[in-house]
């Protein structure tokens, strides 16, 4: 597979005491993991398509990010965004989260834990007023339930009902973080 033309340059292959290989495209850097003695290259044919796709879906996302701008909030005006935002998610929903955490995330805005604690990646301080609204939103609709199930959307578009767009949304601003040099 040549990916200069995907535009990507060589990716990174690391050998470790795995028991399956792995593709990662964390940040839009192509990552191959595998256990020792697998042909790298095998694996990445085998992927091709796959890893086509994904180099299609970041420079789609990347073009989107082109019209954002990051917001400019210090932490503790996000720390009091996000503790308002769950202030009001507790009363639309009728549940109560555990505790709230802030943290830098490698690959996810957020999580929700099943003892109903809530942790926010520190990069969505970057992100407007509206996407960090629906990050806690979403993560509240977990203590309701737990898998992105029928039911989870339907939760989450009582509040939300445009949320495709905004996860659309959520992976160009991931995108333009990490271009911008502010993600891990």
């Amino acid at each position: 597979m040549e990916f200069n033309s995907l535009g990507i340059g060589e990716p990174e292959v690391l050998v470790r005491e795995v028991k399956y290989p792995r593709i990662e495209f964390k940040t839009g850097r192509l990552t191959l993991i595998v256990p020792p003695g697998t042909d790298p290259q095998e694996i990445l044919e085998r992927h091709e398509g796959w890893i086509a796709r994904k180099v299609a879906f970041i420079r789609e996302h990347l073009e989107a990010a082109k019209g954002l701008a990051l917001a400019e909030r210090s932490d503790s005006e996000f720390k009091e965004l996000v503790h308002s935002c769950v202030e009001e998610g507790e009363e639309i929903l009728g549940v109560e989260a555990n505790k709230v955490f802030f943290r830098r995330m490698n690959t996810k805005w957020a999580s929700c834990s099943s003892r109903g604690n809530i942790t926010i990646n520190n990069l969505a301080g970057f992100l407007p007023d509206r996407l960090v609204e629906y990050l806690v939103f979403h993560e509240l609709a977990h203590l309701l339930e737990m898998r992105h199930s029928d039911r989870f959307w339907n939760i989450v578009a009582t509040r939300f009902p445009d949320h495709p767009a905004l996860e659309g949304k959520l992976f160009s601003y991931w995108f333009l973080i990490w271009e911008q040099g502010k993600s891990p």
